[in-house]
């Protein structure tokens, strides 16, 4: 089975290759003019804007994910703007270990809203995928992207950046949203 996998990210594409590893799904990158525009107010309301813009220009069925880092102590931020959050993604981290600098509470989850559409861009199955943990004081690691090297794994004294793919994949967000999706797609 083919499904469009509505990004033009191709880490995430990448990753999401390797999660879906021994399923029958092959996921496949939109055609040219997919330009979503990321206006919803949540995680599940971008994902959807997404899947149905994949779908619009490839007539076909179409899975995105919208995710993004969410912290407790800056009241749920930077959320569905983590990717805007800063100009790259070290100035993403440094604005974020600032922001934090005077708080005790570093906890924080990681979210993933996927939704999978059919070829007409009708809502089929959505689902949200959560990694809980703390943000570190200072980066670690040089695996991963985005936020990882300060992102400290739930009972782990790891960040997401020192793990491996296969220990990432089996935690994070984004493979427990597509093991979810998988097994829903499995079961029809």
């Amino acid at each position: 089975m083919k499904i469009v996998f509505a990004t033009g990210n191709p880490h995430k594409l990448k990753e999401i290759k390797e999660i879906a590893g021994d399923s029958d799904i092959e996921f496949i990158l939109p055609p040219d003019g997919f330009n979503p525009v990321e206006n919803g107010a949540t995680f599940e309301e971008n994902s959807f804007i997404k899947a149905k813009e994949a779908a619009r220009v490839s007539k076909m069925m179409s899975l995105a994910d919208d995710s993004g880092l969410c912290v407790e102590a800056l009241d749920g931020g930077p959320g569905i703007y983590s990717a805007r959050y800063a100009d790259t993604p070290q100035k993403r981290i440094d604005k974020l270990l600032q922001a934090l600098a005077p708080f005790e509470n570093r906890n924080a989850k990681f979210v993933c809203a996927m939704t999978l559409v059919d070829a007409d861009g009708h809502k089929v199955f959505s689902t949200v995928g959560e990694c809980c943990g703390k943000i570190a004081t200072k980066q670690a690691g040089s695996g991963g992207f985005g936020y990882d090297p300060i992102f400290l794994v739930e009972n782990s004294d790891k960040t997401m950046a020192e793990l491996s793919e296969e220990e990432k994949n089996l935690i994070s967000h984004r493979g427990r949203a597509l093991r979810t999706v998988i097994r829903y797609l499995s079961s029809l």
